[in-house]
């Protein structure tokens, strides 16, 4: 693992990374276990991408945990992981502090249950002093609700005439997001072999590096983040540009 953190070149680290954490409850029948297993299992696995990231000078890092689709689950699942939510920003506070990493969230947060909307509170408050990283959970998001709130708050400020169509720009547009204040995603990691985005910061990704990775979430360690660091790093990032403009 050392050998792999030791390849990394820090002056070229994407400020920010996201991940979608999938395949918790695949893993879990793998073993025999209810999803849930999996999920609790999954915890260790986001220690160790928030260390690890932390530890690198990673300055962002969003983790997709519940998204507005996931409400279809069986209400089992759905509450044990409300749950879990809630044991695990408790329990983790005094370590986020210890590591001077902040907490922030995005999504449609005021729906989440209230013990879980107040312990996510409860963790952005205690946190919020902290410089060192900062760890996004998106909570009840939906890309498409976050486009369509930004699209309704640019349709009102246009009606009250605070704001001139012909005025709306891609930045005008990234700072009617949840995400405002926060750089776009460089890398985006999907765990558990599937390839797709499910609804996650599609504005945001539009030019982010993408790395499937054939594990389930709770295998997930610091040596999968090291590793899709240096393929990130490996690539030619164009930006609609030819390899030989990059190099004039």
């Amino acid at each position: 693992m050392e050998d792999l953190k030791s390849q990394i070149n820090l002056v070229k680290l994407p400020k920010h990374i996201a991940i979608i954490m999938d395949g918790n409850g695949r893993w879990a029948k793998k073993h025999g276990k209810p999803r849930v297993f999996g999920h609790r299992n999954g915890v260790q696995s986001v220690r160790e991408a928030t260390e690890a990231a932390a530890e690198l000078g990673v300055e962002y890092m969003t983790l997709y945990a519940f998204s507005t689709e996931n409400w279809g689950r069986p209400v089992a699942e759905v509450n044990a992981l409300m749950s879990l939510l809630v044991q695990t920003i408790r329990k983790e506070i005094a370590t986020m502090n210890k590591n001077n990493i902040r907490l922030q969230a995005i999504g449609d947060l005021e729906k989440l249950p209230p013990k879980s909307y107040k312990a996510l509170l409860e963790g952005i408050e205690n946190t919020k002093n902290n410089t060192r990283m900062t760890l996004v959970l998106a909570l009840n998001y939906s890309a498409k609700w976050e486009i369509i709130r930004a699209v309704k708050q640019l349709a009102k400020s246009s009606k009250d005439g605070t704001i001139n169509p012909d005025d709306i720009t891609e930045a005008t547009f990234d700072a009617s997001l949840s995400t405002k204040g926060i750089p776009h995603p460089e890398l985006l990691i999907r765990t558990s072999g599937e390839q797709r985005i499910s609804n996650f910061l599609l504005w945001q990704i539009a030019y982010a590096e993408l790395a499937f990775l054939p594990i389930y979430w709770p295998e997930f360690r610091k040596e999968h983040l090291y590793q899709a660091i240096i393929d990130y790093q490996n690539r030619e990032r164009r930006f609609g540009k030819t390899s030989d403009q990059l190099t004039e």
